[in-house]
């Protein structure tokens, strides 16, 4: 601390993230100055990657860009490649994505909710030690997580970047009967999803509320996953296109950052739960909606918008119940399609696609020419929309600590809470975690 009371706070990698990526904190005479959220993975360029390629290989080659998250990007893919061609997938074919698609919601958001975040409301450091005082919510997490592989693995021949999915449809469709053992994991974990979702909402949450644009697709009739139309809650929902998507949503490049950052509409915004359940919760299934009422989200028939951004833990954990209660009735109802996929012929012309990935929305575009070479690609992943609003979540967090308790609160204080800030929203940078190394540099 100088005599002018500037400090600097840098915090090198940071923990419980899916990825590598760093923030940047400078406070002087008791005001936080500037909050950079630094992404320093080097890029991979996988939008040069595609160019050249042929048109059916985007669902492989992007299902490589996360292995938590794979399945968004290969529906995003299919998307945006059948939209170019003029072709629709619907009927048990469109259902069996949506169920591979609960799968991973599943299997991500209970990997957030148990190993990543709840140590934040639990004051341990990790999962480890959590199990150690709260074994029977690790293991209720995991077995969730377990359901959500299983789907994974049943249609999409392996839980980490599915093999089995095309443009069109899949390579190979299951029976019926194929489907039942998953029906009886899935009421299991309907039971510990429900449980989880009293777990969390019980949890002690700091006072916090965020006034970011909330950025979702809607789905009228049903909780958009899969599929739905760009809205912006503002405060009344107002759509566009999704083929006028990058007309609103503009991405640019900042320093400090190899991610790119984007406004909508020159605003900052926010993409993930806490914009999904604004826009569709009045779509949640029955137990869903009741889950999130007694969980204290107030009543989703009736509009209701969760803007405190540290529970959002609560709202992912009704998503997965959600989810749970989606894949039943999938499952339920599912007949075999006569054929495991619709053909796809190539032709000049641009597409575009867009999922709810478990962190938000997920949107693609890819140009083709008649012989379906891929000439252009433009992929926008939540996390670089959603890194202006976690920035200045972090701001909001740190100066209201400073403001209560004082400018002597200690850097470790200080850089606990900042992570804390930057998982209530799941940021998906990678594929990896790291412990956090943490330097101050006092001018």
């Amino acid at each position: 601390m100088n005599p002018r009371g500037t400090r600097v706070l840098r915090l090198d990698a940071l923990a419980r993230v899916e990825g590598e990526a760093a923030l940047h904190l400078c406070v002087q005479d008791g005001s936080v100055t500037g909050t950079r959220l630094r992404i320093y993975e080097p890029p991979r360029f996988f939008e040069a990657l595609l160019t050249g390629r042929g048109h059916t290989e985007p669902p492989d080659i992007t299902s490589r860009i996360c292995g938590i998250c794979p399945v968004a990007y290969q529906m995003s893919a299919c998307q945006a490649i059948e939209n170019a061609c003029g072709v629709t997938v619907d009927g048990p074919l469109a259902d069996l994505r949506r169920l591979l698609y609960c799968g991973e919601w599943i299997e991500s958001h209970a990997l957030h909710i148990h190993l990543l975040h709840a140590p934040d409301f639990l004051g341990r450091a990790n999962v480890v030690e959590v199990a150690r005082d709260q074994r029977a919510a690790v293991e209720r997490g995991l077995r969730i997580k377990q359901a959500g592989n299983a789907i994974l693995e049943q249609l999409g021949g392996r839980p980490i970047h599915p093999v089995n999915v095309r443009i069109g449809g899949f390579h190979r469709t299951p029976a019926p009967d194929e489907l039942r053992p998953l029906a009886d994991r899935l009421r299991q974990a309907r039971e510990d999803a429900l449980e989880t979702v009293r777990w969390v909402a019980a949890f002690d949450f700091p006072d916090a509320v965020c006034d970011h644009a909330l950025f979702a697709l809607s789905d009228p009739g049903r909780y958009a996953i899969d599929s739905g139309t760009p809205t912006l809650a503002d405060p009344a929902p107002r759509e566009f296109p999704l083929s006028d998507f990058e007309e609103h949503v503009r991405e640019e490049q900042v320093p400090h950052s190899t991610a790119l950052t984007a406004t909508l509409d020159g605003r900052r915004f926010l993409t993930g739960p806490l914009a999904r359940y604004a826009i569709n919760g009045r779509w949640l299934h029955p137990v869903a909606a009741d889950a999130a009422r007694h969980a204290g989200l107030g009543d989703p028939a009736t509009g209701a918008v969760c803007d405190n951004p540290f529970r959002s833990i609560v709202v992912r954990a009704v998503e997965v119940v959600q989810a749970v209660e989606e894949a039943l009735r999938i499952i339920d109802a599912y007949e075999r399609p006569p054929r495991p996929a619709v053909e796809v012929p190539p032709r000049e012309a641009v597409g575009v696609g867009a999922t709810e990935a478990p962190r938000g929305l997920l949107y693609h575009r890819y140009a083709l020419t008649g012989d379906g070479t891929l000439t252009g690609a433009r992929i926008i992943p939540p996390t670089a929309q959603n890194q202006t609003a976690i920035e200045e979540d972090v701001r909001r967090a740190v100066q209201s600590r400073l403001d209560r308790d004082g400018p002597d609160i200690s850097d470790h204080e200080l850089t606990h809470l900042c992570e804390r800030a930057i998982r209530n929203h799941d940021p998906c940078i990678s594929c990896a975690a790291h412990f956090l190394d943490v330097t101050v540099d006092r001018a």
